[in-house]
């Protein structure tokens, strides 16, 4: 295991790594999830091997550290993320990133691009206020104090034992600060950096999902989407043989 401190008061981000050939892949998790658990399978895959793998968990989330005093917005885990690649002698890395991690990912490509040299996005939250079956908005639902006090119980209960096996690893002020920011966007907001950003950029959508909003407008700036027929929202999970191909560059 191996961290770097991201405030000012010695709080920890930390990260597990395979080695192997540059560029790095660096694996960042949605909300509530722990990267290695979503996609240390998926690295192992033989057409995967061989290159350098990061599974960086955000702060708040797996074994990272969680200090009350941070903000947990977009931007402040971005900057956490680039602390931890900075320290880990990473640049021009590919990030493959689910979910919340995706608006990071997008965030931090915004504000370092020296870090990120292609974006695979599994279902990356591009909009700020989605809708309310989105499970960040269920979290976020409830003022930060009810949910500690007891609205991060009834999420665990309702989400699912799948969702919930990492959701409970992650500290409930931070969870509901991050599902806030998560709501709130980023500025500029993050489909509008994807869609000018000049990388490398797929984006991976689970065919139960439904139609991707905005995929014409994507696809137009340069985004490669991929529906990957029978799968929800885990891709990774759902249809690990597609995923690992989107990630190696075969579809």
């Amino acid at each position: 295991m191996k961290q770097a401190e991201f405030d000012d008061k010695g709080s920890h981000i930390r990260w597990t790594e395979v080695p192997g050939a540059e560029p790095a892949r660096v694996y960042v998790h949605g909300l509530g999830a722990a990267s290695g658990v979503y996609h240390a399978h998926i690295a192992a895959r033989p057409e995967l091997a061989g290159r350098r793998s990061l599974f960086v968990d955000l702060p708040g989330h797996g074994i990272s550290d969680r200090p009350a005093h941070y903000g947990y917005t977009l931007e402040d885990h971005a900057d956490a993320l680039a602390v931890a690649l900075d320290a880990a002698g990473v640049a021009g890395a590919e990030l493959i990133a689910h979910s919340m991690g995706g608006s990071v990912a997008v965030v931090l490509a915004h504000r370092r691009p020296d870090l990120v040299s292609r974006l695979v996005l599994t279902e990356a939250n591009l909009d700020a206020f989605p809708p309310p079956t989105a499970g960040s908005s269920g979290i976020a639902s409830y003022e930060e104090e009810e949910f500690v006090a007891g609205g991060h119980t009834r999420v665990l209960e309702k989400v699912g034992p799948v969702w919930a096996a990492t959701m409970r690893l992650a500290d409930p002020r931070a969870l509901h600060r991050s599902a806030v920011g998560l709501r709130r966007g980023s500025d500029p907001i993050m489909r509008e950096i994807l869609e000018e950003l000049a990388v490398e950029r797929v984006y991976l959508q689970g065919g139960l999902s439904g139609e991707l909003a905005g995929r014409q407008a994507l696809e137009a700036a340069g985004v490669r989407v991929v529906t990957v027929p029978g799968a929800g929202h885990n891709v990774m999970f759902d249809d690990p043989d597609a995923f690992a191909a989107a990630v190696a560059g075969q579809v």
